[in-house]
């Protein structure tokens, strides 16, 4: 059986494939017009500000307590994606039940359904008179207009990203390298840990890392079910929100730049580290 090989460039160094000029135009234009101008134009209005200016704005007492707030939650949250998102693929593709297709689906539901819509649904679960939150409140338990309740909402946008970057993985991964190690007399959890685990965390630490970049900025599902009691459950959107209708632009930008800036040195972190694990392994 024959294998049908396409080659970008002929020997004469000539593009067989047609419209590669076109397209690569096109994808740049939009990736400048859509990403790269938007990202800055925040790095220009930031540098109108003097440096005593900034910090004032991203040092004072409401903005910091802003960052801890979506700090704190987006990394429990992220952390409990990772171990739930990875349960979840592994079922998923390890296992065959009625209503997969189903549960498969589901998991694309915080992409497609509104942010404000589930913030609405989320508070209305978990408050004091909810479905779920009142068995919580009769044990002393509040999860709304609390911590918790931004954790979970997190959590619920969060999801999907790291079963979307685990599942795949999963999915290609060569099962022979379990049966030779169970062969060999391994047991489940050794050859989870050292045969499956070493393939999968390299996934499991981008969808970590884009969980965290997701409930870091994430405003639409948080904001209800947070409450924004100031300096306890007021996240550091929803202060650019503020400062925005108090037609503080500069306040705002100040603040958007700080989340960029952690968002960016998160992604830098994890594509550096599996840069290296995957020298590590090939070394």
């Amino acid at each position: 059986m024959e294998q049908t090989i396409v080659k970008v460039k002929n020997k004469k160094g000539i593009r067989v494939i047609p419209g590669y000029g076109l397209c690569m135009g096109v994808t740049l234009t939009m990736l400048g017009f859509f990403v790269l101008m938007p990202l800055c134009s925040i790095f220009i209005h930031v540098g109108k500000l003097s440096f005593l200016e900034f910090m004032e704005i991203i040092t004072s007492r409401q903005v910091i307590s802003g960052y801890m707030v979506s700090l704190s939650g987006a990394f429990i949250a992220a952390l409990i994606n990772t171990v739930f998102g990875l349960l979840l693929s592994w079922v998923l593709v390890r296992y065959d039940f009625p209503g997969k297709r189903i549960m498969d689906g589901l998991i694309e539901l915080p992409f497609a359904l509104p942010t404000a819509v589930a913030g609405i649904a989320l508070t209305y679960l978990y408050s004091d008179k909810g479905w779920i939150g009142s068995g919580f409140a009769r044990l002393g338990i509040k999860i709304a207009y609390t911590r918790i309740g931004i954790t979970i909402a997190m959590v619920f946008v969060g999801i999907p990203f790291v079963v979307r970057a685990v599942q795949p993985v999963l999915e290609k991964l060569d099962r022979q390298y379990e049966e030779a190690a169970a062969m060999l007399g391994a047991g489940r959890f050794y050859i989870f840990f050292h045969v499956i685990f070493p393939e999968v965390f390299p996934a499991l630490l981008a969808g970590f890392g884009l969980a965290f970049a997701r409930g870091l900025g994430e405003y639409g599902s948080v904001v209800f079910i947070a409450g924004n009691i100031p300096y306890k459950t007021q996240i550091a959107s929803l202060l650019i929100m503020m400062k925005l209708e108090q037609y503080k632009y500069a306040d705002a930008t100040a603040i958007a730049f700080v989340l960029l800036l952690l968002s960016f040195v998160l992604m830098l972190l994890i594509n550096s580290v599996q840069i290296y694990m995957q020298r590590f392994s090939k070394g």
